[in-house]
């Protein structure tokens, strides 16, 4: 009996900007010189389906690109498969090339075949040669007239290591709108409802999804498939966490797959998840990749690493990525060819065997942020890898348009990532983190950011009260984060400029992006911009009105360092922020990130013991069965 690993796929005909990262398409011209009729039409118009498309005449489509090749190395290296068979079906008088590439992104034509009239062209393949990398694509070269591509398929006829449905957890606070849309995709995909046990959509917001226009229509078309749970905002943490648990009674469930709210779904991928876990050798979490829901064909990250020395997390090729597929297709970009293992996979799309969570227990109650880190890195100490597989992705919402560094979600990136790194860093005292931390105290200090200071110091005072101020601050850390920046003005976003006056210098301008000092100059500038700060008082013109303003991408450290306030646009462009220097802040800031500092890099091999011995009650089922009775 044949499965199907992987089906090849075409987007929505309403949604062109996401057509590179289906189909590569090229125009020949003819014999005269010049491009055949209909050459110069948009490509996305040859599509006529999920699964079929018209390939015009003198042309060539290659499916050499991110969801329709197929990712082999991924596949041999992870899973019990070795030979797969493509099937595909045209109409038309043509020909079908196969392509293979290697870890080094070299390509070769393997076979071709002539094609024409209703025609159904098989290709066995094996994967050896693939362990280390490599893809598999075809591409349909259509002559005088249309190829019309019928369906293709990758398969095998190898049954799986492990069956067993997933049910889905999506956890949401207040993006109702999106959640519809998300049900209405898979109501709309049976081949993926067909994998799937349970849809439980916990909603920790004030503004239902079961109150959403269209809620009703898919509720129903779902029926017991879904099930929608109320409960406290407990966090990203806290939202998976009870998806994790509530998986762990269904019988049929063999994973539980995450998912973020505020995403676009590609079906295609939510199935090849679930078939690449059925097929895996062990018991396995698959990840998924994030483009930018803004910028379509945008990936961000590849293969996530926690760096070890720093314990910062970050992806494998950080130089190469974010990654345009419209302006790099895969055939052009071969280090994506090349198989990367990840640490952790983000939780806006990631599949967990409920045997992993059986063993080593629930999400950290942690809220938001290192979540996800921090139970991949303790599944990976259990012997539960994870894999972020090629072709499965979703559009998501990225960090490049938030400003979440420096608004309340700073609490939580400082605190988490020192737990994480008390329960799984190697290195003496956590290796450079606390340098590192301190680092970041002081740039936003020399930024005149203020509130993010004030958070990661309350961040430091609750990871030294010790593990049990974790789940006893679950439900009010977030809203006492928030409360805080009432006192900090530079938390006010200006959606117009009348209320804080035009710059008296003008706006700096750049022509090139900003460089990251190093070394001795890295060294210089941070000392002399911290002396100068200490000593010297602010202008007082320029705090009677902004100095200058500064665009987003320019308002790095050594600039704003250099003057005493300024306007800066938020991230996402909607307002700006003025920032104003304060040398009585300043002053105890600064002390008191110092003394924080060195308190915990003193207790570190005390507080190290405590996390990891209150690790096994923390994220215990029995743990988070008593917090979500006590918050529903």
């Amino acid at each position: 009996m044949a499965h199907v690993l992987q089906n090849v796929v075409f987007p929505g005909a309403d949604d062109p900007a996401v057509f590179p990262l289906y189909v590569d398409p090229e125009h020949r011209p003819t014999a005269e010189g010049e491009h055949a009729a209909g050459a110069s039409a948009t490509p996305i118009d040859g599509v006529l389906g999920r699964y079929s498309a018209r390939v015009p005449a003198q042309s060539t489509w290659s499916f050499s690109t991110y969801f329709n090749a197929f990712p082999a190395s991924y596949w041999r290296h992870w899973t019990s498969v070795r030979d797969v068979r493509l099937t595909v079906r045209s109409t038309g008088t043509g020909t079908v090339l196969l392509h293979r590439s290697d870890a080094q992104g070299e390509s070769q034509r393997i076979d071709a075949r002539p094609v024409a009239g209703d025609a159904t062209t098989i290709f066995d393949l094996d994967l050896d040669g693939h362990d280390d990398g490599g893809w598999i694509w075809f591409d349909v070269v259509a002559e005088d007239e249309p190829v019309v591509l019928d369906g293709a398929r990758w398969e095998t006829e190898r049954e799986p290591v492990r069956t067993g449905k997933a049910s889905l957890g999506i956890t949401t606070f207040d993006k109702p709108d999106y959640c519809v849309e998300t049900l209405r995709t898979l109501t709309a995909s049976p081949d993926v409802l067909s994998l799937v046990d349970r849809i439980f959509l916990v909603d920790q917001g004030t503004r239902l999804v079961s109150e959403e226009e269209g809620y009703e229509a898919v509720s129903s078309l779902l029926g017991d498939t879904l099930q929608v749970i109320r409960q406290d905002n407990l966090g990203g943490s806290g939202g998976f966490a009870r998806a994790m648990h509530e998986s762990l009674h269904r019988p049929e469930s063999a994973f539980v797959q995450l998912l973020d709210d505020d995403v676009r779904l590609e079906p295609e991928s939510l199935r090849r998840s679930i078939v690449f876990a059925r097929y895996a050798t062990e018991p396995t979490i698959v990840g998924g990749h994030m483009f930018d829901l803004r910028a379509r064909c945008t990936l961000h990250g590849w293969a996530e690493v926690v760096d070890e020395t720093a314990f910062a997390w970050g992806d494998t090729n950080p130089d190469r990525m974010p990654h345009d597929f419209a302006t790099a297709s895969l055939r052009r970009s071969p280090f994506l060819h090349a198989r990367m293992d990840a640490d952790y996979n983000g939780w806006w799309m990631c599949l967990i065997p409920l045997e992993a969570i059986r063993e080593i227990g629930l999400a950290l109650p942690a809220f938001i942020k290192w979540d996800d880190a921090e139970f991949c890195l303790r599944a990976g100490t259990a012997g539960f890898r994870t894999v972020s597989v090629p072709g499965v992705a979703l559009w998501h919402v990225s960090w490049v348009h938030k400003d979440d560094m420096i608004d309340w979600q700073a609490y939580f990136h400082a605190r988490n990532r020192i737990v994480a790194a008390l329960l799984h860093s190697n290195a003496p005292r956590g290796g450079r983190l606390l340098v590192h931390s301190r680092r970041v105290d002081l740039k936003h200090l020399m930024m005149m950011q203020y509130y993010p200071v004030a958070l990661r110091a309350k961040a430091l005072r609750d990871v030294l009260a010790g593990p049990h101020r974790l789940r006893e601050s679950l439900a009010t850390s977030m809203p006492a984060a928030r409360a805080l920046a009432s006192e900090f003005p530079e938390t006010v976003v200006h959606r117009d400029d009348s209320t804080v006056g035009r710059p008296r210098t003008g706006r700096r301008r750049y022509s090139q992006a900003p460089t990251s000092p190093e070394g001795l100059r890295l060294r210089w500038l941070t000392l002399s911009t911290l002396v100068m700060n200490w000593f010297r008082r602010p202008a007082p013109e320029n705090l009677a009105a902004p100095e200058t303003e500064f665009r987003k991408k320019d308002a790095v450290w050594w600039r704003l360092g250099n003057v005493d306030s300024a306007l800066v646009e938020t991230a996402d462009s909607t307002g700006k922020l003025l920032y104003v220097r304060d040398r009585r802040t300043h002053h105890q800031m600064l002390r008191e990130s110092l003394r924080l500092h060195a308190e915990l890099h003193r207790r570190w091999p005390e507080l190290q013991k405590h996390y990891r011995d209150a690790l096994p009650e923390l994220v215990s089922p029995t743990s988070w069965q008593q917090i979500f009775k006590e918050k529903a």
